[in-house]
């Protein structure tokens, strides 16, 4: 049947729109068994460029079999894979099933880079254009950045940008390698509308780990923490066939550690430092909240008797930073996040009215403001417009007496009592918000701010509420003195790692003498009295 008349652009191998195509009842078969089964289509009609031997099947190993599977049966899906894993070449032939075997579909490929996302596309008509022809459903039209089929299925290929998408209706997007898009923040906000705009919509990412804080590492967090609806595929090393403990000797030796371990270990260890240890932060666990109402997330109800600590950071309320709050429970150790707030259109006019119904809530929490900027008029709205008496404040006759102002000594000993706390397991953080942001939250020159594309505006809070842990205000409403707790436990530990004190050697002669003996206790009592 192959011929000038059947084929698409003088090209053989695809057939045209138009056609009508002849089945026999051995095709009918086939064309029923590869409909339902992505892995029989694969295994007997797609053929994949390999690096040593051409054309050849595509054969499925055991975790891309797993793979086409997760893609078909989940609405939302993300994929952590290490290098050279196959998950590109195996989501593009899940990819021309979907198209040839639903009609009217539209799919969207988007990578970091427009040419990548081209030679997908490319992969794909290599797949399309060996398939026999009762398998493929007749193209209209077929260049590098798409391809319409006759069933009105079509696939486009674009870079990732806020506005690839935007104003499109896509049924299916892929985003390959989605932790080196730059700006993926802003991407993923202008495409999420594209996303759930269908109740059917099928979204697929993929990416190996490229340090923690971006968008990718924030989704893949909430997603292994069942905090949202993307569901994880982890594909490792020893997932793929050939590669042993020899192999990997020998790629550490070629490259390094640090570079296997993210590429092929899928390790979200990032290059850079943050203030909070990486150890400590891939360990923290979000919760899910117990209600959220008007953007306030409760992740532990009010306890009577506890006392609770509201800290603000405010923004202009124009969409780009975000007004947030954190409430604390302050009441035991460790210290305890049970509340949030984060919202980036929120007028600082209207902001005070949400901050008072959570402070109202937890047992009316002193609240505490930062004031630079638009902060000061909320703090006047708090503390005069609303009269709450439990507001912060240092002077009511100083123009920023109400609140605290975020001047460099305060976040300075902010960030440093923050890493104590939350290092020390003195203060539990609930919010996934909050952990995705101290992964980003890294060295600006003399001091700490969320990295490029990342907000920390609900570090701040934290920060705010550190330095106010350090002050004798805190000391005096709690009975916990944060710095005397520290000092000590630091010294436990100094106590711990130094060699038991007892007989000491002089060394000068083995029959001497001249020898001392130091008792412990004292030297352990010396020490904290002059707190070295």
């Amino acid at each position: 049947m192959i011929g000038h008349n059947y084929s698409y652009n003088g090209n053989p191998r695809v057939k045209k729109t138009g056609v009508e195509q002849p089945f026999s009842e051995n095709e009918v078969a086939e064309y029923v068994r590869c409909m339902n089964s992505v892995e029989h289509f694969c295994k007997n009609y797609v053929k994949v460029i390999s690096l040593d031997d051409g054309l050849v099947p595509f054969e499925l190993r055991g975790y891309q079999k797993d793979m086409v599977n997760h893609y078909s049966d989940n609405r939302f899906n993300i994929v952590l894979a290490c290098r050279q894993s196959g998950k590109s070449i195996t989501s593009v032939a899940w990819l021309l099933h979907y198209l040839i075997f639903n009609p009217e579909k539209k799919v969207g490929i988007l990578a970091n880079k427009g040419a990548t996302a081209r030679e997908m596309l490319g992969r794909l008509t290599l797949m399309l254009e060996n398939l026999p022809f009762f398998l493929q459903p007749g193209v209209k039209v077929l260049n590098k950045g798409s391809i319409q089929f006759s069933n009105n299925s079509e696939i486009i290929a674009a870079a990732t940008s806020s506005s690839s998408v935007r104003g499109l209706s896509l049924n299916v997007i892929f985003l390959d390698e989605f932790a080196f898009v730059q700006n993926a923040n802003e991407f993923y906000t202008s495409t999420y509308p594209v996303i759930s705009s269908g109740k059917d919509t099928k979204v697929i990412i993929c990416s190996t780990p490229n340090g923690i804080g971006n968008m990718f590492y924030k989704l893949w967090l909430s997603a292994s923490q069942n905090a949202n609806e993307f569901k994880p595929f982890t594909i490792k090393w020893r997932d793929v066939p050939g590669r042993d403990d020899a192999w990997k000797e020998q790629t550490i030796a070629n490259t390094s550690v640090a570079q296997f371990e993210q590429e092929f270990e899928v390790s979200f260890l990032g290059t850079t430092k943050t203030l909070i240890d990486i150890n400590i932060l891939l360990g923290m666990t979000a919760l899910k909240p117990l209600k959220e109402k008007y953007d306030i997330k409760y992740y532990i109800e009010p306890k009577e008797d506890h006392q609770y600590i509201l800290c603000a950071d405010v923004s202009k309320g124009r969409g780009m930073d975000y007004s947030t709050f954190s409430v604390v429970d302050v009441t035991n150790e460790p210290f305890q996040q049970v509340c949030t707030y984060r919202n980036n259109t929120i007028s600082p006019l209207l902001f005070p009215e949400y901050i008072m119904r959570a402070a109202k809530t937890y047992n009316n929490a002193l609240v505490i403001i930062e004031n630079n900027d638009a902060g000061m008029v909320v703090c006047n709205a708090v503390y005069y417009d609303y009269e709450y008496e439990n507001t912060f404040t240092t002077s009511t006759v100083k123009s920023n007496g109400i609140g605290v102002t975020m001047s460099q000594k305060v976040k300075r000993i902010g960030c440093s009592t923050l890493k104590d706390l939350i290092e020390g397991n003195k203060l539990d953080i609930s919010d996934g918000e909050t952990i995705a942001e101290l992964s980003a939250f890294e060295p600006k020159g003399s001091s700490f701010a969320g990295a490029n594309g990342v907000h920390d505006d609900c570090v701040m809070n934290l920060v705010l509420f550190s330095w106010f842990t350090s002050t004798d205000i805190f000391t005096s409403l709690t009975d916990i003195e944060i710095k005397e707790l520290l000092y000590y436990e630091k010294l436990q530990q100094l106590e711990e790692d130094l060699p038991p004190f007892g007989y000491i050697d002089g060394g000068f002669n083995p029959n001497s003498t001249d020898s001392f003996t130091v008792n412990h206790d004292q030297m352990v009592k010396e020490l904290k009295e002059w707190k070295l």
